[in-house]
């Protein structure tokens, strides 16, 4: 459970990413990391099998090929979960890959694969807290990566929950597990790049931001330690990406109002003004990515774009509603995939041509991430787990997206 608030945004350095590496450093798609599952986008494309077209010179040139992505909600470890790692590790650390091997073909399925890390870390062999303040093991960037996952937003309403340090600590555990970051810094220089990753034949930046960071002051002299929302700010920094080279701009955004289906009049407001956005009659931004409330919410397509108001929780310990009462809803959760498609004109929009949802949950008894799809298909006694599948794509439904194409996926 988190805290509501809303905060100012402040002036951040200009996006430069032209020549430049991502926040993580060079590009990647040639060097795996070891132990990590092959990532489709990293094949070259002769090998991937993409046709060739006629270059200019006579000879030829391989033709753009789509890509698949890939985004997942909160994780958020509550000391319970943190205890599960342990425990997986057999005492010895943390181990954060196996709560999550039953999501690990769908994310490691795609070409990109975004996640959404809640918290900071602390030092290696450190002490680590959950609610209110929370300070997790350094370890879960490994288990991200493992699983598939490319990068990861860190903008959050806790991303100053132990300070500049904390800010620090978490983004060198990213960069030593070979996870992209965006939403925090270590730099002004930092802050303003994107994660910038390849997928098929396109470059896909990532940018993230968040409403605030619960009333904690932004460091002294580093007004661009944490990404805050603002809606200029959001829109300059995604024509700059746009404008060095991204063909797919993704807006990963914490916000919302906890445990809220609907999303509040700030979302709808703010995903209206951000899709609206145009750059030569091209949309500045392709998709939108929400996280926070801790419940799933719906996905939407606005003025073209689609708009995940929020995917819920990924990992999450027992949550308390704002009544109190434990709810349930805060295990539960969507993965997002879309599937993106070359553009018919060089220079036009990569179109999305099939969007998805899968439907998860936490199991608070195993300590481990449910594929609801799959594991209503290979147990049909789960009652329960066939319950909480429905509930949750008639939340992810709920502003009429299936009217839109949007179908649930497995």
């Amino acid at each position: 459970m988190t805290k509501r608030m809303r905060q100012g945004a402040v002036a951040a350095a200009a996006l430069l990413i032209g020549t430049a590496a991502a926040c993580t450093g060079p590009e990647r798609p040639s060097a795996p990391v070891p132990g990590a599952p092959p990532r489709p986008g990293t094949a070259a494309p002769a090998a991937a099998g993409g046709s060739a077209a006629p270059s200019a010179a006579g000879g030829s040139a391989p033709r753009q090929r789509g890509f698949t992505l890939v985004a997942s909600g909160d994780v958020l470890p509550h000391d319970s979960v943190i205890d599960r790692a342990n425990a997986d590790a057999d005492g010895e650390g943390y181990d954060f890959g196996p709560m999550l091997d039953s999501v690990k073909p769908v994310v490691s399925g795609a070409d990109v694969a975004i996640c959404h890390m809640e918290t900071v870390f602390g030092e290696k062999d450190g002490s680590y807290s959950g609610y209110p303040a929370f300070v997790s093991p350094p370890e879960i960037p490994a288990g991200l990566r493992a699983t598939g996952y490319d990068s990861c937003s860190t903008a959050s309403n806790h991303s100053l929950d132990d300070g500049a340090d904390g800010v620090e600590r978490t983004l060198d555990a990213f960069d030593k597990a070979g996870v992209r970051h965006a939403g925090t810094a270590r730099s002004a220089a930092e802050a303003a790049r994107p994660a910038l990753l390849t997928a098929g034949g396109a470059k896909v930046a990532q940018l993230a931001y968040t409403f605030g960071t619960n009333d904690y002051d932004l460091p002294d002299g580093q007004p661009w330690a944490v990404g805050l929302i603002d809606e200029r700010k959001i829109i300059t920094d995604a024509r700059a990406a746009r404008k060095a080279g991204a063909d797919v701009v993704v807006i990963s955004l914490h916000w919302g109002t906890e445990w809220q289906t609907d999303p509040d009049e700030q979302q709808l407001s703010l995903g209206r003004k951000l899709t609206a956005s145009r750059t030569g009659g091209r949309p500045d931004i392709d998709l939108i990515l929400g996280t926070h409330a801790h419940v799933p919410q719906p996905y939407e397509k606005v003025n073209g774009t689609w708009v995940v108001y929020g995917m819920g929780d990924q990992i999450a310990g027992t949550m308390t509603n704002d009544d109190g009462e434990l709810d349930a809803r805060g295990n539960h959760g969507s993965i997002g995939r879309f599937t993106f498609a070359p553009p018919a004109t060089p220079g036009e929009r990569w179109p999305v041509k099939k969007a998805e949802f899968i439907p998860q949950m936490w199991d608070l008894d195993t300590g481990r991430v449910v594929n609801l799809p799959a594991a209503v298909r290979g147990d049909s006694e789960r009652d329960d787990y066939r319950e909480i599948q429905s509930e949750i794509s008639e939340a992810v439904l709920s502003r009429g997206a299936a009217k839109d194409g949007l179908t649930a996926g497995r």
